[in-house]
């Protein structure tokens, strides 16, 4: 037998560290040109010889072309390009959630290093048919017209589209605040905006303590152009390392408007044809392929569920645009803001014709869905009369009770920003309209908007709570909600009939 003695065991060597080794050839803004990388793919992640990540772009028929990142001041001819043909990833993990950051997952937020959990590939097939479950799942918004007129379930994706300054990203921080202490991740993507705007957004945010359960990625105008491209793409990989934990989660692009004039510039760069309005002929698969990763996933996959909230801009109102009609035909609908309704002061201008949710009724409770009733075609039919009575001096009493009700309404949906309103309160007030209780004392109508959900919580706090928890209207609870707005009216000091 041949025995060994200890002297004789020698250290195991080195595992082979197997790669690929190019050399750039040339370098234009961002984007390097590296010949000798014969087994890469695109969307790969390469690493040039002074330390700094790149990402395969694109081909041509002798060299690679590579989205450099990081500091391009040391990049030149010649530089060594290293490849393990392994996918771009970004870190992620639970350590993220209160933390600002780049789409590369570097912390910019002053508040130290991140320790990830794990790594995400920034470009994955979207799951299939197969994989996924139906959306019902209501995710409250806090906003009343979108929360009765257009429901959106956890796993939708639902476009925020307008025109600038028409409060859409209000829109979205306001559901982001309405989210604290429902166990939902929020994810806020600033893509091309403005420091001041991103600044604006994140005094927010902290003052209303929403970073908690928010992760933010800063991939704002001052950003890389290759950053900002990278940003969504970023948001989708944090999101999907929490829905494969069975987490529900919100994700905001705030906008994709900025994110395809990103594309645009990168395209021209890499010297691919324009098409459309000067945008590269694959700017939608860009976008299909970063929406069509939202949804509701089986509990083989986690159980999670992957919220988005892409924003638009648009020009004078023009929803036929190129990148607005891809992504109307991507999303699961469109809340639109139009810019005439918020000169009118009507916050937040949501369009109610032009706006569509195609989830619909399956992501309403049922307490919700009694109240509503045909509550956005009955204020269609309310904008329509006003328009046609406007000059009319004697009208009918069945036409002033329509308006009396469509004013009510109007009050409903009207809102200040940062403060959305709890479903219960919503059910309340849409109660109150449903009744008729309301009809014959349109003095108090502010007052009640204001104060009633406050009141009932000091007077009546049993009925709020079954409202919340159950979110079913009994026959026993409708009886309590009559009796106590009586007494809330009467406690007005105003009399009634």
């Amino acid at each position: 037998m041949l025995k060994i003695e200890s002297s004789e065991i020698r250290p195991s060597p080195p595992a082979f560290d197997v790669r690929e080794v190019g050399r750039v050839v040339s370098v234009r803004e961002f984007i390097a040109k590296v010949r000798g990388l014969p087994s890469c793919r695109n969307g790969q992640k390469v690493q040039f010889s002074y330390g700094d990540p790149g990402m395969i772009m694109g081909f041509t028929e002798d060299a690679v072309l590579v989205l450099v990142f990081g500091n391009k001041a040391r990049l030149h001819a010649g530089c060594e390009v290293y490849s393990r043909q392994e996918p771009f990833c970004v870190p992620v993990g639970e350590e993220f959630v209160g933390r600002v950051v780049t789409s590369l997952g570097e912390p910019v937020d002053g508040l130290g290093s991140i320790k990830a959990a794990g790594m995400n590939p920034i470009f994955r097939d979207a799951p299939g048919v197969m994989e996924r479950e139906p959306v019902n799942n209501p995710l409250e918004t806090g906003v009343r017209i979108i929360d009765s007129c257009f429901p959106i379930a956890k796993g939708q994706r639902q476009l925020i589209i307008g025109d600038q300054m028409t409060g859409k990203t209000t829109i979205v921080t306001d559901t982001i605040l309405n989210q604290k202490g429902k166990n939902v991740i929020c994810i806020y993507c600033a893509v091309g905006q403005s420091q001041s705007a991103f600044q604006k957004t994140m005094k927010l945010l902290r003052e209303k303590d929403a970073l908690d359960y928010t992760t933010v990625i800063a991939g704002t105008a001052s950003a890389p152009l290759a950053e900002q491209f990278l940003a969504p793409y970023s948001a989708a990989a944090m999101a999907e390392y929490f829905a494969s934990l069975g987490r529900d989660v919100f994700v905001a692009f705030d906008d994709l408007s900025k994110h395809a004039w990103a594309y645009r510039q990168l395209s021209l760069l890499l010297e691919r044809p324009p098409g459309r309005e000067a945008y590269p002929g694959d700017i939608f698969y860009i976008h299909s392929q970063l929406l069509e990763r939202a949804g509701k996933f089986i509990r083989e996959l986690g159980g999670g569920t992957i919220t988005f909230f892409p924003i638009v801009a648009t020009i004078q109102g023009d929803i036929t645009g190129y990148i607005q009609t891809n992504i109307i035909s991507i999303t699961d609908g469109q809340l639109y803001l139009n810019t005439s309704l918020f000169q009118k002061g009507f916050k937040p201008a949501i369009d109610v014709g032009l706006s569509v949710s195609r989830i619909g009724n399956k992501a309403l409770s049922s307490a919700m869905k009694e109240v509503i009733g045909k509550l956005r075609l009955e204020y269609l039919q309310f904008q329509e009369l006003q328009r046609m009575t406007t000059l009319k001096a004697d009208l009918s009493s069945e036409a002033e009770t329509r308006l009396r009700r469509g004013e009510l309404v109007n009050l409903f949906f009207t809102q200040p920003k940062s403060k959305p309103a709890a479903l219960a309160d919503q059910v309340l007030f849409l109660y109150g309209i449903r009744s008729g209780l309301l009809d014959a004392v349109p003095q108090i109508w502010s007052r009640f908007k204001e104060e009633a959900g406050g009141w009932m919580r000091r007077v009546h706090p049993e009925i709020m709570r079954e409202i919340q928890e159950k979110q079913a209207l009994a026959p026993e609870l409708k009886q309590k909600m009559n009796e106590a707005l009586l007494e809330f009216i009467q406690d007005t000091g105003v009399p009634t009939k």
